[in-house]
């Protein structure tokens, strides 16, 4: 990917999907689709929205017994080629390994470069209210922790999980484990739905790999002057912030970014 911004492309309309690909392309690394967009006219209605070198973050977290997801998975690798490809972590050991597996030996069969494969840990929309009534009673950033060394040890790519969590998960899980991060809401614009978000800044400073980015681009006045936009914060952080080892210094650096953003952008209801 020439740079980590993904957009979403959360819509059911086509042309709209299509309208909004254009206007962004130049300035995103990727695309992502998922399951609204995916249900309504599946694998051909990606194939009309994106360009054949456009890259595909396909964001259906499959979670199922073993056997099935890797199915899903042989099918999304062989038909679609995607860069990324995401399963759910409450899955388990078995069925995340059996989905590494599949993409794997997909991808080989068929000579197309293998998609990273990442593990959904806890959703964005949760927090730890949300959590406790699904019957986890450990905080979130211990839930997204566990998860993720779940992940790794069944073999996957990464984890998908909000920017407060990467600090631990880089702790638990290395440098080289991808972390993908949604949520992002720059400076000023709204959460929506989103419980624990994080400006692109401060999700790159983080050591965030790729982020998500939906409403505050699809829905602005003019999505590719905020892609841009988003695209410059990301490349400046990158420039200004060197890569750290130590998770101290990550925090301090996430903490002071959040409160300079504070001090200047006004409260968002």
């Amino acid at each position: 990917m020439k740079n980590p911004l993904i957009c979403a492309l959360d819509t059911v309309d086509i042309t709209a999907a299509r309208r909004l690909r254009d206007a962004v392309a130049a300035h995103v690394g990727a695309f992502k689709i998922g399951l609204e967009f995916f249900t309504m006219h599946g694998a051909a209605g990606v194939e009309k929205v994106l360009s054949c070198d456009d890259a595909l973050f396909l964001d259906l977290k499959f979670h199922d017994i073993p056997n099935t997801v890797a199915g899903a998975v042989r099918a999304a690798v062989q038909r679609l080629h995607p860069a990324i490809l995401d399963v759910h972590a409450a899955g388990g050991t078995a069925m995340m390994r059996a989905a590494a597996e599949a993409a794997a030996e997909t991808a080989a069969r068929n000579r197309i470069p293998r998609p990273e494969m990442l593990a959904v840990t806890v959703l964005t929309s949760m927090d730890a209210a949300a959590l406790q009534q699904t019957g986890i009673a450990r905080p979130v950033a211990k839930q997204v922790g566990a998860l993720g060394v779940l992940a790794r040890h069944a073999g996957l790519d990464g984890v998908v999980c909000s920017g407060h969590e990467i600090g631990l998960l880089r702790q638990e899980c290395g440098q080289d484990f991808r972390l993908l991060t949604p949520g992002i809401r720059p400076a000023g614009t709204a959460k929506g739905d989103q419980k624990r978000v994080m400006t692109p800044a401060a999700a790159i400073t983080a050591g965030a790999d790729y982020l998500v980015v939906g409403r505050p681009i699809s829905e602005a006045d003019d999505p590719e002057a905020a892609a841009a936009g988003i695209a410059a914060e990301i490349a400046a952080t990158i420039a200004k912030e060197p890569a750290t080892d130590d998770p101290e210094m990550a925090a301090a650096g996430i903490a002071a970014e959040i409160a300079a953003t504070t001090a200047k952008a006004p409260a968002v209801a």
